[in-house]
Formats: C-alpha cells, sequence, structure tokens
C-alpha cells in the first residue's frame, strides 16, 4: 500500500537543491571577478631630533590628545585625536558626537618617557599596508632625543617611501617640535 502522506522537509530540499543548482549553473553569466597584481614592498624612515623637554614630557605631549600639533585626519574638523598609551590602547581620530571615527593604529608598546609603539596603517587605510611606528625617547643634556622610526611593508607604490619621510618630517619638526618649544604642551591634560 502507497502512503499519501507528503514530506513537507523533503519537498523543501529539493526545492532549495534544484534553486541551488540553477544558480550555480547561470552564476558565470551575471557574476564577475577581477584578480589584480599588487606592488608589494618595505621600507624603514627614520628621523630624530633634540626637543627642550624631559623625556616624560614629550611622552606625555606626544600621546593623549594630540591634536595640539597632529594635523592630518580623515575628517575636516575630527572631534577628537588622542592616543591612549597603553598596550591595547588605540590611536583613534572621532569624527563627531555619535563617536563615529577611525582607529588608525593600535599600541602594542608603551613604557613613558621611554618608549612607544604602535601598528596600524595610519594614512594608508584601506590599503594592505602595516605600518609599526616607534617613539624612542632619549635623555639629552638638552632635553629628549626623539627617535621616530616607522617600519612600513605591504601594498606600497612607486615614491611612497619619500611621501611617508616628507609626512614624518612635518609631523616631528614643523608641528611637534614649535609645539614642545612653545610650552603649549603644558596647559594639556594628561590621560
Amino acid at each position: 500500500m502507497k502512503s499519501t502522506v507528503k514530506n513537507p522537509l523533503k519537498n523543501r530540499v529539493v526545492f532549495v537543491s534544484l534553486c541551488l543548482a540553477l544558480l550555480l549553473v547561470s552564476a558565470p553569466s551575471y557574476l564577475r571577478s577581477e584578480t589584480k597584481d599588487l606592488k608589494v614592498g618595505a621600507f624603514q624612515v627614520q628621523q630624530e631630533l633634540v626637543l627642550p623637554a624631559s623625556p616624560e614630557d614629550v611622552y606625555d605631549a606626544a600621546t593623549g590628545d594630540i591634536s595640539g600639533w597632529w594635523d592630518h585626519s580623515m575628517s575636516e574638523h575630527p572631534k577628537k585625536l588622542y592616543i591612549e598609551a597603553n598596550p591595547g590602547g588605540g590611536f583613534y581620530e572621532i569624527f563627531d558626537d555619535a563617536g563615529n571615527g577611525v582607529l588608525h593604529a593600535t599600541v602594542i608598546y608603551a613604557d613613558r618617557g621611554k618608549r612607544l609603539r604602535f601598528i596600524g596603517p595610519l594614512g594608508f587605510a584601506g590599503q594592505a599596508v602595516t605600518i609599526v611606528t616607534t617613539y624612542d625617547f632619549l635623555p639629552d643634556p638638552a632635553g629628549t632625543k626623539l627617535r621616530v622610526t616607522c617600519d612600513v611593508s605591504g601594498q606600497i607604490a612607486d615614491g611612497e617611501d619619500k611621501t611617508v619621510d616628507a609626512v614624518w618630517h612635518h609631523f616631528i619638526f614643523e608641528r611637534l617640535k614649535p609645539y614642545i618649544e612653545s610650552g603649549a604642551y603644558k596647559t594639556k591634560t594628561r590621560h
């Protein structure tokens, strides 16, 4: 005797299987993919200068709220630019009161007055680039020798090494140095 009871689960499985088979057969006609070769490479940029403040003061000026000297951002007028100087802390740019923004890098080493290291794409967001940036705060008779080392690897276009070098020269010599020399860092709240 034949059963006349239908199995709805079996019917659904057959229907879904047929739909998937039809999709796989017709997919090449409307799905497109493209593979591109990317130029990859690596380079290091290192700059140093002597600043007229203690290593702890320079460290504090270079972390926490950095809007007094850092002037490159993804938004025209960021609400906040800051570096949380602790392992796992972020180098953040907050766009607005809603908290929209970008994490430029993550702090992987923090030793106040001695060394700060963070890893992230910084200005290369959206590219397959990793930048390990290290600030070394070295005691000097005139204050602090700040050494900034950037190890860059990944999707690198020709000439980007010169661009990175110029940008860090701008930050360190044209922005941070006058910020320290003016004493403006002393009015900043330490985080």
